[in-house]
């Protein structure tokens, strides 16, 4: 994966810090990371992107809810989700400072 907020082009539908729900499986998380594009192997792909999900639209690095795991998955299995509940992940306060109205604020990084 990319570095943060690597979606310069803006056509990601969803931004780092929202949460989300994974439309097929259920569970929510935090975006901890948006590419324009698919960027990891194509072994990697052919492996896990069962749904053989498109390559060209925006995919995201997320923190999964209750877990220590994260995931990497294509917009269109994504949804918003409108609980304005927290997640709970051990990198949260790696990637974000803030919960407020349901949303993460990203943490300013110094080079």
């Amino acid at each position: 994966m990319s570095g943060r907020h690597s979606d310069p082009a803006g056509t990601a539908r969803f931004a780092v810090g929202m949460v989300i729900r994974h439309r097929l499986f259920g569970y929510r998380g935090a975006i901890a990371d948006v590419d324009a594009d698919f960027r990891l192997s194509e072994a990697w792909y052919a492996r896990m992107a069962r749904s053989r999900p498109p390559r060209d639209e925006p995919w995201y690095r997320v923190l999964v809810d209750g877990g220590e795991h994260e995931t990497y998955v294509a917009e269109r299995n994504l949804e918003r989700d409108d609980s304005d509940e927290p997640i709970r992940h051990p990198a949260v306060d790696e990637f974000f400072d803030l919960f407020d109205a349901g949303r993460y604020r990203p943490r300013e990084y110094r080079m």
